[in-house]
């Protein structure tokens, strides 16, 4: 019997192959002038963490569907940033359109849910899926290298499948817990080891929310901060995690006719 990381292996490499043809060979482009970005940014969520502040289920709430439980990183976002910190957000009028990614609704409604009951704003007014969020903010300002909305979608997956950041830590030990906390130095250099390149953790309460890996344009990996030459200072620039951190365990939530009152969860320091 094929094992299920065998399956996502084989499933990696066909995504990776059939995104890099389709995505990097068209010529289409948005039509307006930008600064063009420095790197890309993949944005991880850690739902262990962030399924701990839901209140209300509702059916678009990815911490409320038992069906799809999320045992590992979900991706926030592909970013795109400038070396100095800074970064481009709605870059043209290209609004976002469903139908254009509806081959890739299964992975997108497993892999990069919405983790709130809240419709997201959107460039130009108004609200929205996260997913129209995400593209209208940041995928409209990946041009050149990402031609159009499918690309964006898809090249973050491909991204996510390939830098498996979740087999990556449970590999080396780093397994959801609600007691343990871990080295926030070993997870990094656990990571970089793998990785070849520097991560960025975000936190929340001492518990892991967010990790940030970052590419250059080619998607070759590169350190995610920019002018750090020592351990000590990557690690203070992530000023909002302690020097041991926690990755929660994800409680699934019950979604009750649509709409269900969720007690309150303390924070993992409280427990």
């Amino acid at each position: 019997m094929t094992s299920p990381l065998a399956v996502r292996s084989v499933l990696s490499l066909l995504l990776s192959l059939f995104f890099s043809f389709l995505c990097f060979s068209t010529s289409e482009v948005f039509g307006e002038e930008q600064r063009e970005f420095d790197y890309f940014l993949l944005a991880l969520q850690w739902p262990g963490t962030i399924c701990q502040r839901t209140h209300h289920c509702c059916p678009k709430n990815g911490c409320c569907q038992s069906s799809l439980p999320l045992t590992e990183f979900t991706i926030h976002g592909l970013w795109v940033n400038y070396n100095d910190g800074s970064w481009p957000a709605c870059c043209s009028r290209r609004d976002f359109d469903i139908k254009k990614i509806t081959s890739l609704m299964g992975m997108l409604e497993k892999y990069w849910p919405s983790l709130s009951c809240s419709s997201s704003s959107l460039c130009h007014g108004g609200k929205g899926l996260f997913w129209a969020h995400e593209w209208e903010k940041h995928g409209t300002c990946s041009f050149p290298v990402i031609q159009d909305e499918y690309c964006y979608f898809s090249t973050a997956l491909n991204l996510y499948f390939k830098y498996d950041m979740t087999k990556i830590l449970t590999d080396a030990g780093y397994v959801p817990n609600n007691t343990c906390k871990y080295p926030l130095g070993d997870i990094v250099a656990t990571i970089e080891d793998t990785f070849g390149a520097s991560p960025l953790l975000v936190c929340k309460h001492g518990a892991v929310e967010e990790l940030h890996i970052c590419f250059y344009k080619d998607f070759k990996p590169r350190d995610c901060i920019i002018g750090s030459s020592t351990q000590d200072d990557m690690l203070s620039s992530r000023s909002s995690c302690p020097r041991y951190i926690s990755l929660p365990e994800y409680s699934p939530l019950m979604l009750q006719d649509g709409n269900a009152a969720i007690p309150w969860l303390p924070d993992i320091d409280a427990l």
